[in-house]
């Protein structure tokens, strides 16, 4: 008789270990004070299983790249704290067939503390690698190229974005390609985090140093799509990639430069 896989329920938390809804009701709830222990919701809902607050349950996950959504935490911060976690006592869900990777509960044991980067998806690692080693210095690039020829790259920007060649796929294409590959992996909340995080990375790269908005707009769109070319990148083909990395777009600006 084939053995079932036991089932990994994960939590996520800001850096300090405290679930962020309970945080936000006026009831803190510490996971790292907590490890190995039971934890008893401290102020129950009695509906089952729908919120009357925010923090009606202890809310989680067993697909990982899901972990960070519906969590309180706004706007997008890192590192964040990934836990395992044992559901205790009745559990539900809010809907089995729009939720079925989802879990409330109203006590837990907390398991252990792990590595937070697979709450960024399968290529959670190479994705902080885009943000924190890349980003920084390819937005100073990119919006140099646009403020260096607003008109032609604009014009670039919209052929990337509709035509494809037989090499490269089209960018509007590829971005769907890669959304939906998201959601079929249940990797939303990890692509929709990263893509905060790279922007918010070239804006503070962008932040004092006279760039256009249009080019600080353009290096945004840029970092998101490095970024989430990064998070499949075991997924998808080169003919994606390469048109989510702005391969065409980049021989263009070096061959005009």
């Amino acid at each position: 008789m084939a053995r079932t896989k036991p089932i990994t329920w994960y939590m996520t938390t800001p850096a300090d270990g405290i679930i962020e809804l309970s945080r936000q009701a006026g009831t803190p709830v510490s996971l790292p004070d907590a490890v190995g222990q039971v934890i008893d919701h401290p102020n129950p809902c009695a509906s089952k299983w729908f919120d009357e607050t925010r923090f009606s349950y202890f809310r989680m996950v067993k697909r990982v790249g899901e972990a960070l959504e519906d969590t309180g935490i706004w706007p997008a911060i890192w590192p964040v704290r990934l836990w395992t976690v044992e559901p205790l006592g009745d559990t539900g869900n809010w809907n089995h067939q729009h939720h079925p990777y989802r879990l409330l509960s109203h006590q837990i044991r907390v398991l252990e503390e792990t590595d937070p980067w697979p709450a960024l998806g399968a290529g959670g690692r190479e994705v902080l690698d885009v943000i924190h080693e890349q980003i920084p210095e390819r937005a100073l690039r990119w919006a140099a190229d646009w403020d260096a020829d607003p008109e032609g790259m604009e014009e670039r920007r919209r052929n990337w974005r509709l035509c494809g060649t037989r090499d490269i796929g089209r960018g509007e294409w590829a971005q769907a390609v890669a959304d939906m590959t998201a959601y079929t992996c249940r990797e939303s909340a990890a692509q929709r985090w990263a893509e905060t995080l790279a922007t918010d990375t070239v804006e503070r790269t962008l932040a004092a140093t006279g760039f256009s908005q249009h080019a600080v707009d353009y290096a945004r769109s840029r970092a998101v799509e490095l970024t989430v070319a990064a998070q499949h990148q075991a997924r998808l083909s080169p003919y994606v990639l390469d048109a989510l990395c702005g391969v065409r777009l980049d021989s263009a600006s070096a061959v005009t430069g």
